[in-house]
């Protein structure tokens, strides 16, 4: 049955299409498995919680019927500013609005937030974009520019907030830069969530074609309650698709943790634990609550525009396994800098068991992808990675040394014992491959970035005392745990790659070929190549440690304590980028390459003469599941989530490969190479500063 909603029907609606719903949420209410409600263009000043779920064979579908003109939206407007002076306006509100809570009372925070960084919940958006918060009426009256921002120039459109506690109203001061508030659109975000079911349990749920912004979310690590401004709440088989998505205060799309009372933001509230033990007591007590591959997981998140959030386009623990994310643009992510911790990316995922991510392009966010403990079965394929790092790094001269433990990268695997796969990867920000992790495969990719961190990032940080992180690993394809260990580094296997080191800013090109003394979570490497492994042991000198006796009763040694084996061969080195000092089969380009990522109004093209250059390439071998063998931990192989085996035999844009020898990286052909690789579609447009004028159709 076909439920109809307009935002310009009259209330009392039957949900026809001759007498429509005026809300997404009363269609809400009444749709069952298999209906599908029909929303029309307007904006939806509301959160929409799904009641009942679908079924398998028959979700319910909430679609919009224009792509992107049905806007639901966590915002009010915030209108009836009184001039104080100069660039200067206020606006009260009364608190009442506030049902769930009040965003303008409530500080972001968290386990492995930086309390340093204070901000409320709530924004104020001027036509669309998010001002910048401040402590205090100074920064309202004096802003100064944040040179931290993405975006400097705006960061000096200011606001402040105080509470009126004898009219219980909440007081806004705004510096507004010569524009009348009045005669532009302003808003400010008053709920927490914009589609999200209240309960757990609703499954089988489709999302297509709306526009949802604006959310006052709350910070979401791994150890809390995940909420986002979208989101399927401890469920299965929900498919998210066509939508766009921005200025959630937080998290845009949330995969993660339902809440465990006992167990919520601990290390935050009880000190005596630090934040991993009271992770693996979550994930513990999941397994012991019923996440299981039957009951939760299996979403899809496609062809989605995910942009301007303040933590992460999408986020998720325990929640996300056995999902998809594909064909999307993530993008902008965190570039106000006004959040800081450990939870920031394009995409956050902790436990993303059997998680496929393909053919997304992902960029300008303060880290690109960070897959956090058990990434087991996780396969990173087809996407363009680019400038996700530290914000316009190009304009700063000086960069502070401490500043290295927060450089982002294109992908970061984290304390997992895989296996984790990558491959037919575009990778070419400054950093490409944060590896404090094992049980990786990396083949067939573009890297015209370094490999940081290896070795490093397994201790927990304590002052002289061993602090390892013991990590889970799980059932191959299955929640269930299998095992906790700490990390050896090395299992790791690069094939078939091309490696081109690109210029980098000045203040890390002493990092090149002598890097900063490691910390515990990174060694500051910029250096382009798989030399950041020299010295570990090939397999055949780690497997040497284990002749003879090797039981109780056997001589002390360090065998099982020792970093695991590399394997390296079939790739490619050029301008400098530099190999293992232990690989055999490999090349090194004696001309300089040129490479450059140009976006054109058909697509991002890949501009270089690569392909014109290459020359006794070394003799590669056409990859599989059985070629790249099983990591260490799990005892699992490189596989498919339904366990059946890989041919590694389409490149990027889906060119057949060699069966002998294929080309090293992701493309098997020249004309493969120049081939678009993401194209322009109506979910590409930057919606952050377009303006909206009135309540009618966006």
């Amino acid at each position: 049955m076909n439920i109809f909603v307009s935002a310009d029907a009259q209330p009392g609606g039957r949900g026809s299409v001759h007498m429509p719903f005026q809300t997404i949420q009363e269609a809400a209410n009444v749709a069952m498995p298999g209906d599908i409600v029909v929303v029309g263009p307007g904006v939806y000043r509301e959160w929409v919680d799904p009641v009942t779920g679908g079924t398998e064979d028959a979700p319910i579908t909430f679609h919009a019927q224009e792509a992107g003109q049905a806007v639901i939206t966590g915002a009010e407007p915030l209108p009836k500013w009184t001039h104080v002076a100069g660039n200067i306006w206020t606006a009260r509100v009364s608190n009442e609005i506030f049902q769930d809570r009040n965003p303008y009372t409530t500080l972001v925070s968290g386990d492995w937030y930086i309390k340093d960084k204070v901000a409320h919940l709530g924004d104020v958006f001027l036509n669309g974009k998010s001002m910048y918060e401040v402590t205090g009426p100074e920064g309202v009256y004096h802003p100064v520019q944040s040179m931290a921002s993405w975006d400097p120039d705006f960061s000096v459109y200011t606001w402040y907030c105080n509470q009126d506690t004898r009219k219980n109203e909440t007081v806004f001061l705004a510096n507004f830069q010569g524009l009348d508030p009045n005669q532009e659109k302003v808003e400010y975000s008053v709920r927490p969530a914009c589609f999200y079911p209240k309960r757990e349990g609703v499954n089988y749920i489709t999302l297509s074609g709306f526009t949802i912004c604006m959310a006052a979310t709350q910070w979401a690590p791994p150890t809390a309650y995940q909420e986002g401004m979208v989101g399927p709440h401890w469920s299965k088989g929900w498919v998210i698709e066509d939508c766009e998505i921005y200025e959630s205060k937080c998290c845009g799309i949330s995969l993660g943790k339902y809440l465990q009372p006992n167990n919520d933001n601990k290390w935050l509230r009880w000190k005596y634990k630090d934040g991993t033990q009271t992770e693996r007591e979550c994930i513990c007590q999941a397994q012991r609550e019923g996440w299981t591959k039957e009951a939760i997981g299996g979403h899809t998140i496609r062809r989605c525009n995910i942009h301007h959030c303040g933590q992460t386009g999408i986020v998720g623990h325990l929640g996300g396994v056995f999902s998809t994310i594909e064909d999307n643009h993530i993008h902008h992510i965190n570039n106000k800098q006004n959040l800081a911790g450990a939870e920031i990316g394009g995409i956050k995922m902790h436990a993303a068991i059997d998680v496929t991510i393909r053919k997304n392009h992902i960029h300008h966010c303060t880290r690109g992808l960070w897959l956090d403990w058990q990434a087991q079965g996780t396969r990173v394929t087809g996407n363009l990675f680019h400038d996700n790092t530290l914000p316009n790094l190009k304009d700063v001269t000086e960069v502070p040394q401490e500043a290295l433990v927060g450089m982002g990268e294109d992908i970061f695997v984290e304390v997992s014992h895989g296996p984790t796969l990558i491959d037919n990867n575009v990778l070419l920000s400054a950093r490409a491959l944060k590896l404090c992790s094992q049980g990786v495969a990396v083949i067939h990719n573009l890297i015209g970035g370094s490999l940081a961190a290896v070795g490093t990032g397994t201790n927990n940080g304590a002052k002289t005392l061993s602090s390892p992180r013991y990590t889970p690993y799980h059932v191959p394809h299955r929640t269930e745990i299998a095992g906790f260990m700490t990390f050896l580094h090395g299992d790791v296997r690069f094939f078939n790659n091309i490696f081109v080191q690109q210029p980098v800013h000045p203040f890390f090109q002493p990092s090149l070929d002598h890097p900063p003394v490691p910390n515990d979570w990174d060694d500051g490497n910029f250096r382009v190549g798989t030399c950041p492994y020299n010295g570990y042991p090939t397999f055949r000198e780690w497997d040497r440690e284990f002749d003879g006796y090797c039981g109780m009763g056997s001589p002390a040694s360090d065998r099982y304590y020792m970093h695991l084996p590399v394997w390296c061969k079939g790739n490619v080195y050029a301008n400098g980028a530099k190999p293992w000092d232990k690989e055999m089969e490999y090349t090194v380009m004696a001309d300089a390459v040129y490479l450059e990522l140009v976006e054109k109004e058909d697509g991002c093209f890949l501009e270089t003469d690569l392909y014109d250059l290459l020359e006794d390439l070394p003799e590669t071998d056409a990859l599989n599941t059985e070629r790249l063998g099983m990591a260490f931990e799990p005892e699992q192989k490189f596989e498919n989530p339904d366990g059946t085996p890989i041919d590694f035999n389409l490149d990027y844009n889906g060119t057949t490969r060699s069966l002998l020898h294929p080309m090293p990286g992701p493309f098997e052909t020249a004309s493969s190479s120049i081939q678009s690789l993401v194209g322009k579609g109506w979910q590409y447009k930057n919606c952050a500063s377009r303006r909206l004028d009135g309540d009618e159709e966006a």
